[in-house]
């Protein structure tokens, strides 16, 4: 028998995969539901499938991923094409040809607008360490203030100087009209939303699912093996201090018709509290509704008894998570997964990606009676 612990992504694939070797699965959550964070469901007044942790959209490079998501589900096309308010301005994202020539009010040519962006960029910078550099070496203060500053600031809490530059890199520059936000070859959204994919995966006469059930240390001893996808240092009762995390507050609204014209509109002016608003049917564009349902985000810095979002990674701020990654190593029977139990921030197809491997690794370990890995990757 083995325990599951979370009944997102992480554990869900595990458990599958667990489950067609023939092995005994129980996966347990603390909600009231599945999908975690990927929880999706129709609203009970419009019937517009909204995503109620935010919104998620699948996007991969690794077709074996994107193969195994398909199996469980039909996908259909999706693009993200994100907006953004800036002094008094609506511009697309990322920053591409038009976002440029928009700003300045100019009509330059890709090779022009390269040598512009070169033109205005700090070049005094060598490597950067902070997401402040490194948005000032890769497109100089103007933009960085316009797009990035402000939202940052609410995104994270902190100064951009006091966040890594590992975060902005994420974020292309293009000197062309493409206003995809990704770049990834695979792109879509379920049809019938993601509950009804780890619903779908968890289908399994092997798998028992128990709800509304947090995780004790005593359960431990009744599994020969427990995968934990909570928080990492919540497993050690916060021995080492709270890693830090930000949480999202979402203020849903209800209106006839369209309320923004598009599903992402970002707010990069720090002096309006909240950093996006979303509307929802929009991210399922092959329908049609009368009414829509928009959420207004806003960050916090996440306490006690909320819900953690983001792993806040300070520049030179390791030695905690050094601490808990030294005990989650000396732990038996407890293999440590997914974005909260390693402390990073995982896209959709990452975290499938190393369930996938890690189901992989496990059933090898099983089979050569040797003992399962506390991790499979390095926070």
């Amino acid at each position: 028998m083995y325990l599951c612990v979370g009944a997102g992504f992480s554990c869900a694939v595990i458990a599958r995969k667990l489950a067609e070797a023939g092995k005994k699965v129980t996966v347990i959550d603390s909600r009231s539901h599945i999908a975690g964070n990927c929880f999706t469901e129709r609203d009970a007044e419009t019937d517009v499938m909204v995503h109620t942790y935010g919104p998620h959209i699948f996007h991969t490079d690794d077709k074996e991923v994107w193969d195994y998501v398909n199996s469980w589900a039909s996908f259909k096309p999706y693009i993200n094409r994100v907006k953004t308010t800036s002094q008094g301005k609506v511009f697309s994202l990322p920053i591409n040809l038009h976002t440029i020539n928009q700003y300045f009010d100019k009509t330059l040519s890709p090779s022009e607008a390269k040598e512009f962006i070169n033109s205005i960029a700090d070049k005094s910078i060598g490597e950067p360490v902070t997401f402040e550099e490194q948005a000032m070496k890769f497109v100089g203060k103007d933009l960085y203030e316009a797009f990035f500053k402000g939202y940052t600031q609410k995104q994270w809490g902190l100064n951009p100087s006091e966040l890594p530059a590992s975060i902005l890199k994420r974020l292309p520059v293009r000197f062309n009209y493409d206003d995809n936000y990704f770049n990834h070859q695979y792109q879509g959204m379920p049809e019938d939303g993601y509950t009804k994919i780890v619903e779908n995966i968890l289908d399994h006469e092997n798998i028992e699912v128990k709800l509304e059930l947090p995780y004790e240390k005593e359960m431990l001893e009744a599994y020969e093996h427990v995968f934990y996808s909570g928080p990492l240092d919540s497993y050690f009762d916060f021995k080492h201090g709270h890693l830090s995390y930000r949480t999202l507050d979402f203020k849903q609204e209800i209106h006839d018709g369209d309320y923004q014209g598009t599903a992402v509109m970002n707010y990069g002016d720090v002096e309006v509290p909240y950093t996006r608003i979303t509307e929802h049917k929009y991210f399922s564009p092959w329908e049609s509704h009368d009414k829509t349902v928009i959420y207004r985000e806003y960050s916090r810095l996440c306490e006690a008894d909320d819900i953690p979002y983001y792993p806040i990674r300070i520049v030179g701020g390791k030695d905690m998570l050094d601490k808990y990654v030294a005990e989650a190593k000396l732990t038996k029977k407890v293999s440590f997964i997914g974005r909260l139990g390693t402390y990073r921030y995982l896209d959709m197809d990452v975290t499938i990606r190393e369930a996938l491997d890690a189901a992989e690794i496990t059933l090898s370990k099983i089979n050569n009676n040797e003992p399962v890995p506390a991790l499979f990757v390095n926070p």
